[in-house]
Protein backbone atom coordinates (compact mmCIF):
# COMPACT_ATOMS: atom_id res chain seq x y z
CA UNK A 1 0.00 0.00 0.00
CA UNK A 2 1.24 3.45 -0.83
CA UNK A 3 2.26 5.32 2.33
CA UNK A 4 0.59 8.51 1.10
CA UNK A 5 -2.88 6.97 1.13
CA UNK A 6 -4.99 5.94 4.07
CA UNK A 7 -7.11 2.87 4.49
CA UNK A 8 -10.84 3.60 4.54
CA UNK A 9 -11.10 1.37 7.62
CA UNK A 10 -8.45 3.33 9.48
CA UNK A 11 -8.22 6.90 10.68
CA UNK A 12 -4.44 7.00 10.98
CA UNK A 13 -1.56 6.87 8.54
CA UNK A 14 -0.09 3.41 8.16
CA UNK A 15 3.44 4.57 9.08
CA UNK A 16 2.46 6.11 12.43
CA UNK A 17 4.39 4.66 15.39
CA UNK A 18 2.19 2.99 17.99
CA UNK A 19 2.91 3.31 21.69
CA UNK A 20 -0.04 1.24 22.88
CA UNK A 21 -2.14 -1.50 21.44
CA UNK A 22 -5.19 0.74 21.71
CA UNK A 23 -3.49 3.09 19.23
CA UNK A 24 -3.95 0.38 16.60
CA UNK A 25 -7.73 0.78 16.84
CA UNK A 26 -9.40 3.42 14.67
CA UNK A 27 -11.71 5.92 16.36
CA UNK A 28 -14.88 4.21 15.14
CA UNK A 29 -13.91 0.94 16.88
CA UNK A 30 -13.03 2.84 20.08
CA UNK A 31 -16.46 4.50 20.04
CA UNK A 32 -18.19 1.15 19.61
CA UNK A 33 -16.06 -0.31 22.41
CA UNK A 34 -17.55 2.22 24.80
CA UNK A 35 -21.08 1.68 23.50
CA UNK A 36 -20.84 -2.08 23.96
CA UNK A 37 -19.16 -1.87 27.36
CA UNK A 38 -22.03 0.32 28.56
CA UNK A 39 -24.60 -2.04 27.02
CA UNK A 40 -22.92 -5.00 28.72
CA UNK A 41 -23.00 -3.17 32.06
CA UNK A 42 -26.74 -2.45 31.74
CA UNK A 43 -27.77 -5.84 30.32
CA UNK A 44 -27.48 -7.87 33.56
CA UNK A 45 -29.62 -5.31 35.41
CA UNK A 46 -32.27 -5.50 32.70
CA UNK A 47 -32.10 -9.30 32.68
CA UNK A 48 -32.55 -9.47 36.47
CA UNK A 49 -35.46 -7.00 36.34
CA UNK A 50 -37.08 -9.22 33.74
CA UNK A 51 -36.43 -12.42 35.67
CA UNK A 52 -37.33 -11.29 39.19
CA UNK A 53 -40.02 -8.71 38.56
CA UNK A 54 -41.43 -9.87 35.24
CA UNK A 55 -40.67 -6.56 33.57
CA UNK A 56 -40.86 -6.64 29.79
CA UNK A 57 -38.98 -4.32 27.46
CA UNK A 58 -37.90 -4.38 23.86
CA UNK A 59 -34.59 -5.98 23.00
CA UNK A 60 -33.33 -6.01 19.44
CA UNK A 61 -29.97 -6.72 17.87
CA UNK A 62 -28.86 -8.30 14.57
CA UNK A 63 -32.50 -8.83 13.61
CA UNK A 64 -33.40 -10.78 16.74
CA UNK A 65 -36.24 -9.09 18.61
CA UNK A 66 -38.18 -9.75 21.77
CA UNK A 67 -40.20 -7.95 24.39
CA UNK A 68 -39.52 -10.68 26.95
CA UNK A 69 -36.00 -10.83 28.39
CA UNK A 70 -36.65 -14.31 29.75
CA UNK A 71 -37.20 -16.11 26.47
CA UNK A 72 -34.99 -17.96 24.00
CA UNK A 73 -34.48 -14.81 21.94
CA UNK A 74 -33.92 -12.76 25.11
CA UNK A 75 -31.24 -15.12 26.39
CA UNK A 76 -29.52 -15.20 22.99
CA UNK A 77 -29.60 -11.39 22.86
CA UNK A 78 -28.23 -11.18 26.40
CA UNK A 79 -25.39 -13.57 25.48
CA UNK A 80 -24.58 -11.61 22.30
CA UNK A 81 -24.50 -8.30 24.18
CA UNK A 82 -22.28 -9.80 26.87
CA UNK A 83 -19.91 -11.23 24.22
CA UNK A 84 -19.73 -7.84 22.51
CA UNK A 85 -19.11 -6.12 25.85
CA UNK A 86 -16.42 -8.64 26.79
CA UNK A 87 -14.68 -8.21 23.42
CA UNK A 88 -14.89 -4.42 23.76
CA UNK A 89 -13.45 -4.55 27.28
CA UNK A 90 -10.56 -6.76 26.15
CA UNK A 91 -9.79 -4.42 23.24
CA UNK A 92 -9.99 -1.33 25.44
CA UNK A 93 -7.75 -2.83 28.12
CA UNK A 94 -5.32 -4.15 25.47
CA UNK A 95 -5.39 -7.80 26.57
CA UNK A 96 -3.40 -10.45 24.69
CA UNK A 97 -6.48 -12.42 23.59
CA UNK A 98 -8.56 -9.36 22.64
CA UNK A 99 -8.22 -9.74 18.88
CA UNK A 100 -9.17 -13.43 18.98
CA UNK A 101 -12.28 -12.74 21.11
CA UNK A 102 -13.20 -9.73 18.94
CA UNK A 103 -12.87 -11.88 15.80
CA UNK A 104 -15.17 -14.49 17.36
CA UNK A 105 -17.60 -11.69 18.23
CA UNK A 106 -17.53 -10.40 14.64
CA UNK A 107 -18.01 -13.87 13.15
CA UNK A 108 -20.91 -14.63 15.50
CA UNK A 109 -22.50 -11.31 14.57
CA UNK A 110 -22.06 -11.93 10.85
CA UNK A 111 -23.48 -15.46 11.20
CA UNK A 112 -26.54 -14.22 13.11
CA UNK A 113 -27.14 -11.46 10.55
CA UNK A 114 -26.87 -13.89 7.65
CA UNK A 115 -29.20 -16.34 9.37
CA UNK A 116 -31.73 -13.60 10.08
CA UNK A 117 -31.55 -12.49 6.43
CA UNK A 118 -31.76 -15.94 4.87
CA UNK A 119 -32.40 -18.93 7.11
CA UNK A 120 -34.89 -17.41 9.53
CA UNK A 121 -37.61 -17.05 6.93
CA UNK A 122 -37.26 -20.70 5.93
CA UNK A 123 -37.14 -22.03 9.49
CA UNK A 124 -39.97 -19.90 10.88
CA UNK A 125 -42.00 -19.28 7.73
CA UNK A 126 -41.48 -15.53 7.53
CA UNK A 127 -42.39 -14.12 4.15
CA UNK A 128 -40.04 -11.15 4.02
CA UNK A 129 -36.28 -10.77 4.03
CA UNK A 130 -34.58 -7.80 5.65
CA UNK A 131 -31.15 -6.54 4.75
CA UNK A 132 -29.14 -6.34 7.97
CA UNK A 133 -27.23 -3.07 7.91
CA UNK A 134 -25.08 -4.28 10.81
CA UNK A 135 -23.09 -6.18 8.19
CA UNK A 136 -21.86 -2.81 6.87
CA UNK A 137 -19.94 -2.44 10.15
CA UNK A 138 -19.28 -6.07 11.07
CA UNK A 139 -17.39 -6.92 7.90
CA UNK A 140 -15.04 -3.90 8.05
CA UNK A 141 -14.62 -4.60 11.78
CA UNK A 142 -13.46 -8.16 11.04
CA UNK A 143 -11.20 -6.97 8.21
CA UNK A 144 -9.60 -4.34 10.47
CA UNK A 145 -9.08 -6.89 13.26
CA UNK A 146 -7.34 -9.20 10.80
CA UNK A 147 -5.10 -6.33 9.65
CA UNK A 148 -3.97 -5.32 13.14
CA UNK A 149 -3.68 -8.82 14.58
CA UNK A 150 0.04 -9.22 13.90
CA UNK A 151 0.93 -5.77 15.28
CA UNK A 152 -1.32 -6.36 18.31
CA UNK A 153 0.34 -9.68 19.09
CA UNK A 154 3.83 -8.24 18.67
CA UNK A 155 3.32 -5.57 21.38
Amino acid sequence: MDTNTTDILDDTLSNKPYNRRRDLLPVWIKVFCWIFMIMAAVAPVAFVLGALFGMNFQMSFYGLETYEPISVAGIILFAVIMLKGFAAYLLWTEKDNAIMVAQIDAIVGIAICIFMMTGYRFVFGESSTQLRLELLLLIPYLVKLNKIKQDWNSK
